[in-house]
C-alpha cells in the first residue's frame, strides 16, 4: 500500500469544560466530556521515494514546519526508525481544511491524530493505540482524545480519558467570525480555576434523566473569559440560546446547541440564514459514537 486517501479528521465539542485547579508547572487541571461530530477535515497520504515529510497543500497562517500534521508525522517517523533501525519512507500530505482555526473544535489536534493513525498503518509501525496517544500528547493535549476515538470523560490536562455515553443528537454550530487564541483565555485574570470536581456518574445521570431533555450539563468555565475578550462569542451564545441551551466549545470561538433531530437543526439554520450577521457561519453536525478511522474501515480511507 502506497497511499491512503480522504482520511477523516472529525471535530469535537466540549459538552462541558470545568477548570478545577492548576498544577505547579502552570498547566490547568480540567474536567470535560469530549464529543466527536461528523464534520471533518480530510487528509491524503502518499509515500515518497525519499525520507522527506512534505505538506503539499497551503494552510494560510500555518507554516509547514509548525503544522501539527507535519510535526506528528516526523515524530512517528523517528519512533518507527528507532524501533526498526530503518527510517520509513517520506510522505506527501494533502490537508483539506474545513474546520476553523481558533474555533475550539480541535481541528489541528484531530488532523495530527489522523496523521498518526494513517502513517502507523502505511509504515507498518505497529504502535498500539496507547503508544500513539503517548506519542501525541507532547504535541497537544487534545490529540490523545482523537486517538482514543470515542465519547470520553476527560480529566488531568485532558489526557486521562474514560469512555462515557453522550447524547445521540444533532448539533447546530456557529462560527462567529473570530479566532480565539487559547493562551489568551488560560492566562486571563478573570478565569475561574476552582470549579468543584464532578464524577463521571454525575454526567451519566444527567442525560439519563428523561425530564432534562438536551439541557447541557455543567458549564464551560472558559466561556465568560472568551465572551469578555471577543464580544461576537457572547453574541453568538445569545442568538443560539433563543433556540436551546447554547454554549461555547473549548476555549472558543465556536458556539453550539443540541437538537433531537435533523429537522430541528435545519429549522434553526433557516432562521440563521435570515437573521444572523453576515460575518458568521452556521452548520449542522451529527454526534458520533466512534471515530470514523476506527479499525481503518474501508469507508474511512480509500487505499
Amino acid at each position: 500500500m502506497r497511499s491512503l486517501m480522504s482520511c477523516p479528521a472529525p471535530a469535537k465539542l466540549n459538552l462541558f469544560l470545568h477548570v478545577t485547579g492548576r498544577r505547579p508547572d502552570g498547566y490547568h487541571l480540567l474536567q470535560s466530556v469530549f464529543q466527536l461530530i461528523d464534520r471533518c477535515d480530510t487528509l491524503d497520504f502518499t509515500l515518497r521515494g525519499d525520507e522527506r515529510i512534505r505538506r503539499v497543500t497551503d494552510v494560510p497562517g500555518v507554516p509547514e514546519d509548525s503544522d501539527l500534521v507535519v510535526r506528528a508525522a516526523r515524530l512517528l517517523q523517528a519512533e518507527v526508525a528507532r524501533r526498526t533501525g530503518t527510517p520509513p519512507p517520506g510522505v506527501d500530505i494533502a490537508l483539506h481544511k474545513v474546520l476553523p482555526m481558533g474555533g475550539g473544535l480541535g481541528g489541528g489536534s484531530s488532523d495530527a491524530a489522523t496523521t498518526l493513525l494513517a502513517l502507523n498503518r502505511l509504515w507498518h509501525g505497529g504502535l498500539s493505540k496507547q503508544e500513539l496517544m503517548d506519542l501525541g500528547l507532547p504535541l497537544g493535549a487534545d490529540i490523545p482524545f482523537f486517538l482514543f476515538g470515542e465519547t470520553a470523560f476527560a480529566e488531568g490536562v485532558g489526557e486521562a480519558l474514560r469512555p462515557v455515553d453522550g447524547p445521540d443528537c444533532w448539533y447546530v454550530v456557529i462560527e462567529p467570525g473570530v479566532q480565539v487564541p487559547t493562551g489568551d483565555i488560560f492566562t486571563s485574570e478573570h478565569l475561574t480555576r476552582n470549579t468543584a470536581a464532578v464524577i463521571i456518574s454525575d454526567f451519566s445521570r444527567h442525560f439519563a434523566d428523561q425530564n432534562i431533555g438536551l439541557r447541557q450539563f455543567g458549564k464551560n468555565d472558559l466561556q465568560q473569559v472568551a465572551s469578555r475578550l471577543f464580544p461576537p462569542v457572547a453574541q453568538a451564545v445569545e442568538w443560539l440560546g433563543v433556540h436551546g441551551d447554547a454554549r461555547m466549545t473549548g476555549s472558543g470561538a465556536c458556539v453550539f446547541c443540541a437538537f433531537h433531530g435533523e429537522e430541528q437543526a435545519d429549522a434553526v439554520l433557516d432562521a440563521f440564514g435570515a437573521t444572523a450577521p453576515s460575518t458568521w457561519k452556521g452548520w449542522k453536525a451529527k454526534a458520533l459514537r466512534r471515530h470514523p478511522m476506527e479499525m481503518f474501515q474501508s469507508e474511512s480511507c480509500e487505499a
